[in-house]
C-alpha cells in the first residue's frame, strides 16, 4: 500500500509538542503516588482524528509516535502498563487512511493483541462515535486525554467536550487549520452551533473583517467554548511554521499541573525547523522561535517581551506571577 498523504510543516511541530507533553503526562498518571500509594486502575488516550500512521515523506503519524513514545518511556518499568490499565484509543473516518493506519501499525508493533497496552483502532466519526466508544471500553470514571486533532475545521460537538470535562481528572487537546478562519459563504451555522453551544457564541466572531485579526477572534471565542465546557484553564496558541500553513490549539484542563505541563511543551518548541508558538495577546511581536526567559545570552524572544511588558504595565509584580498570568486561573 502507497503512502499517499503529505505531512505538513505545523502537523510535524505538532506531533513533536505532543512528544513533549506525554513524555511528562503518562508518569504522572501510571505512576504509583509515592505520598500515598495510589494507583490509577485505568488510564485513556484518545487520538480522535488518527490520521493514516506515516505519511509521504517517511514521518510517523500521532498514533505510531503516541504508542512509541509510551513503549520506550525511560519510566516504563514503574508505569504498570497493562491492556486492562491503559488503553489507546485512534479514530480515522477515511476508509484508506484507515487501512493504511491498521497495517502501519502492525507493521511497526506486531499483533496489537500482544502489546502491554490495549490499543483500538476504529473507522469512525469523531464527534460521533468518541463518547460510545469511551462508554465502550469503561473510560468513564477515570483520566482520559482526547486529542482533537482536525487539520480541517472544528467539528466536535460542545457535549463531547462538556462531558470529558466533566470525568475526572480529564484534558482535551484541539486543534485546527487556517480555513476555519475564513470568511466563507458555505459556512455551516448548524453545525457551529453545536460545536460553540449557540449562534450568540459565535456570530461575532464571524462579523470580523480583518484578516489579521480573524483567526485571533476565533481561536479566542473556541477557548470560550471550551471553559463554558467545564475546564477551569485553557491554553490558545497559533503554530507558525517557517513555511507553510498556520495550525491553531487549544488545550483544556481542570489541574494546574497539567497547565503548567501544556506550557512548558508549549515555550520550548525547538525552533530547528523555524516553528513558534504565538499567543494571541502578542502583535507586535515577531515569533523567531520559542526560548526560555534567559535562555541564551543577550537572546529573549519578542512574544515573550511583549507578554511581560503588558503585565508589567499593570504595576510591579514577581516573576512566579507572571507565569501565571501568562494563562488566566479558572474564572
Amino acid at each position: 500500500m502507497g503512502v499517499l498523504w503529505k505531512l505538513e510543516r505545523a502537523t510535524a511541530a505538532k506531533h513533536r509538542l505532543y512528544q513533549r507533553y506525554l513524555d511528562a503526562w503518562w508518569p504522572i498518571l501510571l505512576q504509583t503516588s509515592q505520598r500515598n500509594g495510589y494507583t490509577r486502575p485505568r488510564v485513556t488516550l484518545l487520538d480522535a482524528f488518527a490520521g493514516p500512521g506515516r505519511y509521504q515523506d517517511g514521518e510517523p503519524g500521532s498514533p505510531v509516535i503516541i504508542l512509541d513514545r509510551l513503549l520506550q518511556h525511560d519510566a516504563i518499568a514503574r508505569m504498570q502498563l497493562s491492556p486492562q490499565r491503559v488503553h489507546l484509543v485512534f479514530i480515522e473516518k477515511d476508509r484508506a487512511r484507515y487501512e493504511h493506519l491498521m497495517a502501519e501499525l502492525h507493521t511497526r508493533f506486531g499483533p496489537l493483541a500482544d502489546l502491554p497496552v490495549r490499543v483500538e483502532v476504529r473507522r469512525g466519526e469523531a464527534g460521533l462515535d468518541s463518547l460510545p466508544l469511551l462508554t465502550e471500553l469503561g473510560a468513564w470514571g477515570h483520566p482520559i486525554l482526547g486529542i482533537f486533532d482536525s487539520w480541517g475545521s472544528v467539528n466536535v460537538p460542545l457535549d463531547v467536550m462538556r462531558r470529558i470535562a466533566g470525568n475526572r481528572s480529564s484534558e482535551v487537546i484541539t486543534t485546527f487549520g487556517p480555513n476555519w478562519f475564513s470568511r466563507r459563504e458555505d459556512l455551516n451555522p448548524d453545525m457551529l452551533d453545536t460545536v460553540f453551544g449557540g449562534r450568540a457564541f459565535w456570530t461575532p466572531a464571524d462579523e470580523e473583517l480583518r484578516s489579521d485579526e480573524r483567526w485571533r477572534i476565533w481561536l479566542t471565542t473556541y477557548r470560550g467554548a471550551v471553559r463554558r465546557a467545564g475546564f477551569g484553564y485553557q491554553l490558545q496558541f497559533q503554530l507558525v511554521p517557517r513555511t507553510g500553513q498556520p495550525l491553531y490549539l487549544v488545550f483544556g484542563t481542570g489541574n494546574p499541573a497539567g497547565l503548567k505541563a501544556m506550557k512548558e511543551a508549549m515555550w520550548k518548541v525547538d525552533d530547528r525547523d523555524g516553528e513558534s508558538f504565538r499567543d494571541p495577546r502578542t502583535r507586535g511581536a515577531e515569533t523567531d522561535g520559542q526560548l526560555n526567559f534567559f535562555q541564551m545570552d543577550d537572546l529573549c524572544d519578542p512574544e515573550l517581551v511583549e507578554l511581560v511588558t503588558q503585565r508589567l504595565q499593570t504595576g510591579p509584580t514577581v516573576v512566579e506571577t507572571i507565569g501565571d498570568w501568562q494563562e488566566p486561573v479558572p474564572v
